[in-house]
Formats: structure tokens, C-alpha cells, sequence
């Protein structure tokens, strides 16, 4: 800390200014941009402008040298990420062991590299073992390892990245367990396992899941269902441990210090062990780091922006990459927001300070949730002024007094679960009267940045009426272009063993999609195998809408029943309204499929040869089933438009037998773009069919790797001696179409 202050003193700059400085090196070598140059140089420009060029060369110097640093931090980072070895023994990280039906997750260390590992449990014995294992231990193993997946779909999960910000670079599947070794010794790791576990023993659902998230930073699995109604409310960072947990348990240590007449500089000393102590039973999370060097600075007499700089500079120093983890961003720009605008609340009664900072945090940290989550909820600015009084001033020592209680002398006061009872009602309600956010969409760089710039000037020139209205009519202007992209597009979203794909016209004027994906399961399980499941939805497919600033599906055409058509309906319609929903006739005989039909609440119509479903300059038709089927394959729904010149043609998964039927009734219908039916089977896109239809492109939409080794390489070979332009999701994951001129122009993720 000697040092940094050595080093601003010389270069004679507000810390701020050099911190500034370095987030935008940082991004530009951790996450490179076009735009992000650009921006530099502008404010290099702007800063020799205002400041001269003595001190330019001075902060040039420190810049070159912060580049350096994180140069070879990355030149290091890729060649952990190149090095290959073999694991035979891996030691788990306990507090991060998941149990999920027979399927085993958690992090852990082989010789000084970390791991994510997966194993797939082989009893209900194994499975209790893991569930409640509160020791040290070494697992012998045969494993293999491999990368984890990139990014797939347009804006979607890049999982290889997410690995790389918490140092870990391959992925271990366990496929034997050989021996465990127990191990004698104490961490913080394993006391924060063993209070996790004594939370979920001892008291009941749900009162032990907010104990274990507000305690310890640990949300289990039984949360999800709850957990996904806070995230749609807006209000999920409430149980991110971060100032509110830290000032509280910081606080009751120094009045007990005090208390007991101990010197000031030796509460600040004693003060720096029990945050370590803290930070490790909250499983070093970097909103609690954050929050716990603040708070240490602050008590060292370090204030303001300069307590914020040194917080930022000092948690690079011990996780380089935290600022490309959602949680650090976001965490460090709410402590940036506070210090540089939290001294105009002080003179603010205690409610209104609190309902003050809850607006402006919401409005500044708008761009960010736009970027990561690409929709906003403006119920939660009154939700966090109301719930941050219940957790912080109410739950928090309520529940610290419990578990102390609990742990010193037996006593358990599960009594206090029906107000965790009430809670839940309490959200689920306020759920059912504002369940789905307002979707605006992912902004692009350039406007992301001048989003950010307008909402810190109107927080700064509020008082001014002119300018608020100018900088008003900006923002509005800028949120409306990101939820509303000018160019139309045609999307094959990467659902993995499945097909969907979206069509959303320019400024959103109207969209399509074409069935949701979802997940075929195989065989029967035992109850203790059967665990919670994401919808593949979740990452893939609806993030994607999000981000295109998809609030409500227009029209869904459903082609037919099968499971990775229509699996993940209810998992969209979750987050996603849906207004109508294009069924076959067939498909209503499923009575499965009926019900989940009624559960969406969606208008359901019957599709009928002709019928024509309006978009971009003219309408997709519905060509095919003529008779009522039974749901099934060649029972799916054809679907043909010709859109600014380009003639597409969608075929589900029709078969051989269907496809003849079709061109039977259609003799001369070809397409330039055709949707190859059921993934590239061998069942589907016979010669003859192939050889009428003519298509210039085609596109497969299959799984990676997936078991049914789709598509077929007679299929592959067919269409190549047809001079056939093949695009494949297994291969270049999602593939878009975007009319950008007179034509359209094909872009894929790889």
C-alpha cells in the first residue's frame, strides 16, 4: 500500500484518475475492443488537455507498466490453459461439493491446478456419502479431461471464459472412484462446509436456505425454484454478501472490543485477522473482499474515491481477472456509484437516504444489467428499499443469534421458519402481479458506453432542468435503439439435440419462432437419481431473445411434439410471454402436450395449409401437414417464405415419406435456403426431394457430440455432390442471417 501511494504522490493525480486509466488497460488486454481504443485515446487526449504533458508522460509510464502486468498475467493464463496432464488423484474443495440426484460436482486441486470435476454417482450410498462428506479427503481416480465448451450462441454463456476468471482451465469427469483418503487438519473451507451442513441439518426449509445465503454466501439447490422468482423480481443481489454482511459483523466485533476496553489501534489490528476469518467462511467471494478492504482502509483513515481506488488496485493484486466476473463488475460499480455520489444522501432522513441511493444505484448500474442480464425489473428499486430493511436490519442479526445460539448451546429455534414461510407467500405474490421484467436488450459496445456517460452526467447535472431533459431524451433514445435492432434476422439458435429458430424483424416490429428445443431423456431412474435440471432454454435460446430485446414472442409454430421441439415451452413461457402458439392438429392427440399447452396461457391455433403468418416483406405459409397425424415426425409443420428475394423453406422433422408428400402437392416449389429435416437424419432429405428443391444453403440444427451421430454422412455427402452450402450447429454453433443491404449475409459463432 507504501508502494501505490509512493507511486500517485509522484505522478501528482487524483487516485481516481489512475484507476480510471487502468480498467480501460485492463479490459483492452483481458477483453480486447475496437471501441475501447478508441476510447482511450480519447481520454488521453482529454487528460493531456486538462492536466499537460509532464503529467501525461508520468501516468503513460504507469500505464506501460500495468499493460505489462496484465500482458504476462494473460501470457501466463495461456500457457496453464495449453499444458496438458494426467490427474489420478484429485483432492475436492468442500465447500463447493454440489449433489444433484446422482450427479457429483465440485471444484478441485491435483498438483497445484485447479479442477472442475463431474462424476456421475453409482448408488444411493455414494450419493448420502458426498451429500454430508465434512473431511478432508483425496480421491484416487481414473478421469479424463477436456476444455469446456465456448461460446455457442449469439451473446450466449462462454463456459471456457467463466472457467478461466477463477483459474481453472480443464474439466474432470471422473469415471471410477478408486480409493478415499481421509485426511486429518482444519481450514476455513472445511469450517464453512461443516456450518453449511449443520444449517440445513438442523433447521427446516426454507428458513436454513436463507440462513446458509445470508450467513455464509451459500445458496443450495432447494433455493432454485425461489431463487429464479428473486432473479425475475430484480432483487437476487440481496443475498450477494457484500457491505451490508461485512458492516455488520465488523461493527458488532469493534463494539465488542470496546467494550471490553481494548486500545483503537488494536481493534483496527485485531480487526484485519477476523475479516480474513469472515472472508473465508463466506468463501472469499469478491463482493465480500471488496467490501472487507473498504472497510479496513476506512478504518486506516483511507476515505472516498481513494478508498475505492486502492480496494480496486489491491483486488486485482490478489484475482486478476475479478473484473471480468459479473459479480466483481457489478460489485465494484456499486461501491464506485456510492463513493462518488453517496456523500449527497448524508444529509437524507435514514429512509429517504435509503430509498435515494436504491434509485440511483438502479439507474447507474442499468447498462451493466442490460449487458449481463438484458432486462430490468423496475419493480426492484422499491423491492430493494423494502427487502434491504428486512435482511439487513431484521434477518441478518436474527439469524447470526440463532445459529450462535444453536451451535453454543442446542437450543433451535425453528419457531422462527413460519416468517421465512410468509416470506416465500410474501414473493411469490408481488411474482404473480409483475412475474415478467422489462426485456431492453444487449447494447453494443459503443452505446453501452455512451449509456454509462449519459446516466453518471444526469445524476451529476439533476438539479439542472435543461440539461436532464436533454440527457433524458438520450437515454430513452439509446434504450430504445438497443431494444429495437434495425437489421431483421433469421436465427438458428444452437439448442444442442434440437431445433429452434427465431425471426424477429426490423425494430422488432413483429417475430416468429419456430419450436424451443429441449431435453429427450433416456430409460427410467430410481428416485435418488433423479435430480433438478435446467432447461437448456436458459443458457441458450433465451439469453439470445434477451439480448435482442424480446419481451413477448409474437407468433411460436410448434412442428410437432417431440421433446426437442417443445421441450423447453413451459421454461421460455417462464420468462418470455407468449402471445400465440401454432400447433399441428396431430399434436393436440398427445394428451401431454395438451397440458402443457394450457399451462402457458397462450391463444393456441390449429395450423391449416395456406394460412399465412405476416413478417419482414411478406409472410411464411404453412405448406404442409394436409391431413390430421399423430404428432409425430411427418407430422410436422413446413413452412415456406420468400423474404427479400431469398426463398426459405422449414421443414421440422419431416421424413422421407413426407417430403415425397409434399412435393407431390407442390411439384415445383425449391428454396434457396432449406432447414434440413430431423438434424441431418438418414431418414429425411432424400435425393429426390433434394434434387426438386435445388437449395443454394442448407442448415442442420444437431447436438455436439450427440448420440444419435447426426447428421448422417450419406446426408452430408448428398448435399455436397449437390453443390449444397452446409452450415451446421454442431460445427459453427448458432448461424444468423442479417439483411444488412440487398441481400442477406450469413454469420455463425465460429
Amino acid at each position: 500500500m507504501k508502494n501505490l501511494k509512493m507511486i500517485l504522490r509522484w505522478i501528482d493525480l487524483p487516485a481516481i484518475v489512475v484507476t480510471y486509466f487502468c480498467v480501460i488497460i485492463y479490459l483492452i488486454v483481458f477483453r480486447f475492443s475496437g471501441v475501447l481504443v478508441v476510447y482511450l485515446l480519447l481520454s488521453l487526449l482529454s487528460f493531456v488537455w486538462q492536466n499537460g504533458w509532464p503529467s501525461f508522460l508520468k501516468l503513460c509510464l504507469v500505464l506501460v507498466g500495468f499493460a505489462c502486468i496484465c500482458g504476462g498475467i494473460k501470457f501466463q493464463e495461456a500457457r496453464k490453459f495449453d499444458r496438458e496432464q494426467a490427474v489420478t488423484e484429485i483432492k475436492p474443495m468442500l465447500d463447493t461439493i454440489q449433489v444433484n440426484g446422482d450427479q457429483l460436482a465440485f471444484r478441485g486441486k491435483s498438483s497445484g491446478q485447479s479442477y472442475q470435476v463431474y462424476y456421475k454417482l453409482t448408488s444411493k450410498k455414494e450419493q448420502q456419502y458426498f451429500k454430508y462428506l465434512a473431511k478432508n479427503v483425496t480421491l484416487t481416480v481414473s478421469a479424463s479431461l477436456e476444455r469446456a465448451s465456448q461460446q455457442r450462441n449469439f451473446e450466449g454463456f462462454d463456459y471456457q471464459a467463466y472457467l478461466k476468471t477463477q483459474k481453472i482451465y480443464r474439466i474432470l469427469t471422473i469415471d471410477k472412484i478408486h480409493q478415499i483418503s481421509e485426511e486429518r487438519g482444519w481450514y476455513l473451507p472445511l469450517l464453512r462446509r461443516r456450518a453449511i451442513l449443520f444449517c440445513e441439518r438442523q433447521f427446516p426449509k426454507p428458513m436454513s436456505a436463507y440462513m446458509t445465503g445470508l450467513l455464509f454466501g451459500y445458496l443450495g439447490q432447494d433455493f432454485d425454484e425461489l431463487g429464479e422468482i428473486y432473479r425475475q423480481l430484480g432483487i437476487m443481489h440481496l443475498f450477494a454478501l457484500s457491505g451490508m454482511q461485512v458492516a455488520f459483523f465488523v461493527d458488532v466485533l469493534r463494539q465488542f472490543l470496546f467494550r471490553l476496553g481494548v486500545r483503537r489501534d488494536l481493534v483496527a489490528l485485531l480487526q484485519v485477522p477476523f475479516s480474513v476469518g469472515y472472508a473465508g467462511m463466506t468463501g472469499f467471494s469478491i463482493s465480500v473482499m471488496r467490501a472487507l478492504i473498504q472497510k479496513l482502509l476506512s478504518t486506516f483513515g483511507v476515505k472516498g474515491l481513494d478508498n475505492f481506488s486502492l480496494t480496486l488496485l489491491l483486488l486485482f493484486i490478489w484475482q486478476p481477472q475479478f473484473l471480468l466476473t459479473v459479480g466483481g463488475s457489478l460489485s465494484m460499480f456499486f461501491a464506485f456509484v456510492l463513493a462518488m455520489f453517496g456523500k449527497r444522501f448524508d444529509r437524507l432522513g435514514t429512509y429517504q437516504r435509503l430509498l435515494a441511493e436504491s434509485l440511483v444505484l438502479s439507474l447507474a448500474v442499468l447498462p451493466l444489467l442490460m449487458l449481463y442480464f438484458h432486462s430490468f425489473q423496475p419493480l426492484s428499486i422499491l423491492l430493494t428499499t423494502v427487502f434491504s430493511f428486512l435482511f439487513d436490519v431484521l434477518f441478518l442479526p436474527a439469524l447470526s443469534l440463532i445459529f450462535l445460539l444453536a451451535i453454543g448451546t442446542g437450543v433451535l429455534l425453528t419457531q422462527a421458519n413460519a416468517v421465512f414461510i410468509w416470506l416465500e407467500r410474501l414473493i411469490q405474490w408481488v411474482d404473480e402481479l409483475a412475474h415478467y421484467p422489462l426485456v431492453l436488450g444487449k447494447p453494443q459496445p459503443i452505446v453501452f458506453l455512451l449509456l454509462l456517460l449519459l446516466i453518471g452526467c444526469l445524476i451529476d447535472f439533476w438539479p439542472c432542468q435543461k440539461v436532464r431533459g436533454l440527457l433524458i431524451l438520450g437515454l430513452v433514445s439509446l434504450f430504445w435503439l438497443t431494444k429495437n435492432p434495425l437489421t431483421p434476422t433469421i436465427t438458428i439458435v444452437d439448442v444442442g439435440q434440437g431445433d429452434s429458430i427465431f425471426l424477429q424483424d426490423r425494430l422488432n416490429q413483429r417475430n416468429l419462432l419456430i419450436d424451443t428445443g429441449g431435453r429427450v431423456s433416456f430409460g427410467t431412474r430410481q428416485n435418488w437419481q433423479i435430480g433438478q435440471t435446467a432447461a437448456n432454454a436458459d443458457k441458450t435460446l433465451i439469453p439470445y431473445l434477451k439480448s435482442r430485446g424480446v419481451g413477448q414472442i409474437d407468433t411460436l409454430v410448434v412442428t410437432h411434439a417431440d421433446e426437442d421441439h417443445v421441450g423447453d415451452l413451459l421454461a421460455l413461457n417462464q420468462q418470455i410471454k407468449i402471445n400465440k402458439i401454432v400447433v399441428s392438429e396431430g399434436s393436440l392427440s398427445q394428451t401431454d402436450f395438451v397440458k402443457v399447452l394450457k399451462r402457458t396461457q397462450a391463444k393456441i391455433q390449429i395450423a391449416q395449409v395456406g394460412q399465412q403468418l405476416q413478417l419482414f416483406d411478406s409472410y411464411l405459409e404453412v405448406l404442409f401437414p394436409f391431413d390430421k397425424g399423430d404428432g409425430g415426425n411427418n407430422d410436422s409443420i413446413v413452412l415456406y417464405g420468400k423474404f427479400y428475394q431469398t426463398k426459405f423453406l422449414f421443414t421440422g422433422d419431416l421424413e422421407a415419406d413426407g417430403e415425397a408428400a409434399l412435393l407431390a402437392r407442390y411439384p415445383t416449389l425449391t428454396a434457396d435456403v432449406l432447414k434440413v429435416g430431423h438434424h441431418g437424419s438418414k431418414t429425411s432429405s432424400s435425393e429426390s426431394f433434394i434434387k426438386a428443391i435445388r437449395p443454394k444453403v442448407a442448415l442442420i440444427s444437431c447436438g455436439q457430440n450427440n448420440r444419435y451421430q447426426h447428421p448422417n454422412p450419406e446426408i452430408v455427402t448428398r448435399l455436397q455432390q449437390y453443390g449444397v452450402k452446409l452450415y451446421r450447429t454442431d460445427q459453427q454453433g448458432a448461424i444468423k442471417f442479417e439483411k444488412m443491404t440487398k441481400s442477406w449475409q450469413i454469420l455463425t459463432v465460429k
